[in-house]
C-alpha cells in the first residue's frame, strides 16, 4: 500500500498520541498551523498539500471540551475546502457521549448533536474507542469503527498476577464489560448498585457478589471527578475486600480527580492515553498506549480487511 497520500494531522488535544500513531505507521506527522485570533476565534492552515489525499485527523473531545470540538470542526472544514479525498476523524475520546438519551423532559441529546456536527462538516468516517454507549454509532450515517481497549487492559492485568481477583462493575450499565473481563481473567465478578442524586454524584446502595478477601478490579469506560470510584472503593473495603485496582479507558479527571484518586485503598489506576495526562501524575497511574491499536485500524481501513480482527472478542 502506498501511504504517500495518507496524511495524519493532530489537533491540540493530544499531539503525543498522534505522534506515536505516526511512529507506528512509519510516517511523519502532517504539518498544520493552529492558532487563535485575539477574539478567541480558531485559525487552521494545512502547511502541506492534501488534495486527493486520505486525511486522518487525531483529536479527542476532552477538556477544554468545547474548544477542542470547535477546533476539530474547523480542521475538518479546512480539509474539505483543500480538496481532501476523505476526511477520517480519529476520536479516541468522544466527548458529550454521556448525553446520549433523554433522561428527563426538555433535555438535549448532545451526543447526537456532535455526530450531526461532524457529519455535516464533512467527516467521511469516525474511529473511536469505548463509547460510553455503543448505540451512539447509530447516530451517524457514515462508517464508525468502534475500537476497544479491553484486550490491552486485560493483557496488562494478567501480567500483574493479581491474587484472588474479582472484577467489579460499578453499575449495572458496565456489567457486560465486567463479565467479559472476568471471563478473560478466569475470575468471578460483582456488581455495585448505585443511585445518582445529581450529575457527578453517586451513592452505593448494594453490592451483588462476595468480595471479602478478594482483590477487586473495577472496570469503567471513563473516570470523571473520581467521586463514584472512591465511593465504590470504600464500599468494597467495608465488605472486607483487599486494596483495589481501577481500570478505565478514558481518564477525563475533572477538578481534583487526580488527588481524590490517590486514595490509600487504590493499589493502581490503569488508563489509556485516549486523553493526555499531566506529566506530574502520581506513580500509581499506569498509562497504556492506544497508538498501536489506532495505527492498525488505519492500516486496515486503507488496505482493506476486518476491524474485528483487532479484538479477542470479535469487536464491539
Amino acid at each position: 500500500m502506498n501511504y504517500e497520500c495518507v496524511k495524519v494531522f493532530t489537533g491540540s488535544a493530544n499531539p503525543q498520541l498522534a505522534q506515536q500513531i505516526c511512529n507506528n505507521l512509519g510516517k511523519s506527522l502532517g504539518k498544520i498551523k493552529l492558532s487563535r485570533f485575539k477574539s478567541g476565534e480558531i485559525y487552521v492552515h494545512y502547511e502541506e498539500s492534501i488534495r486527493n489525499c486520505d486525511v486522518f485527523l487525531v483529536q479527542s473531545i476532552s477538556h477544554p471540551i468545547n474548544e477542542h470540538l470547535m477546533e476539530l470542526l474547523v480542521m475538518i472544514d479546512a480539509a474539505k475546502r483543500a480538496s481532501a479525498r476523505t476526511i477520517q476523524v480519529v476520536l479516541p475520546y468522544y466527548g458529550y457521549a454521556r448525553q446520549e438519551r433523554k433522561a428527563a423532559p426538555r433535555e438535549p441529546i448532545s451526543a447526537k448533536l456532535v455526530a450531526d456536527l461532524l457529519t455535516t462538516t464533512g467527516t467521511s468516517r469516525v474511529i473511536t474507542i469505548d463509547l460510553h454507549a455503543p448505540a451512539i454509532q447509530g447516530f451517524f450515517n457514515i462508517p464508525v469503527d468502534h475500537l476497544t481497549a479491553l484486550d490491552h487492559i486485560t493483557h496488562y492485568l494478567k501480567a500483574q498476577n493479581i491474587e484472588n481477583p474479582i472484577v467489579v462493575s460499578p453499575d449495572a450499565g458496565r456489567a457486560s464489560t465486567a463479565e467479559k473481563l472476568a471471563n478473560y481473567l478466569d475470575s468471578p465478578f460483582a456488581i455495585m448498585i448505585k443511585k445518582r442524586p445529581a450529575h457527578n454524584e453517586s451513592v452505593i446502595t448494594h453490592i451483588i457478589g462476595d468480595v471479602k478477601g478478594q482483590t477487586p478490579i473495577i472496570i469503567e469506560d471513563m473516570i470523571d471527578t473520581g467521586t463514584t470510584i472512591v465511593n465504590v472503593v470504600e464500599g468494597l473495603k467495608e465488605k472486607g475486600a483487599n486494596d483495589v485496582y481501577v481500570c478505565a479507558t478514558h481518564p477525563v479527571f475533572s477538578g481534583p480527580a487526580l488527588e481524590r484518586l490517590n486514595h490509600p485503598n487504590i493499589k493502581e489506576i490503569v488508563v489509556t492515553d485516549s486523553i493526555a495526562l499531566p506529566e506530574d501524575h502520581p506513580t500509581k497511574f499506569k498509562v497504556i498506549s492506544m497508538a498501536g491499536l489506532l495505527a492498525d485500524a488505519i492500516k486496515i481501513i486503507m488496505e482493506g480487511g476486518s476491524i474485528s480482527t483487532l479484538f479477542k472478542s470479535g469487536g464491539v
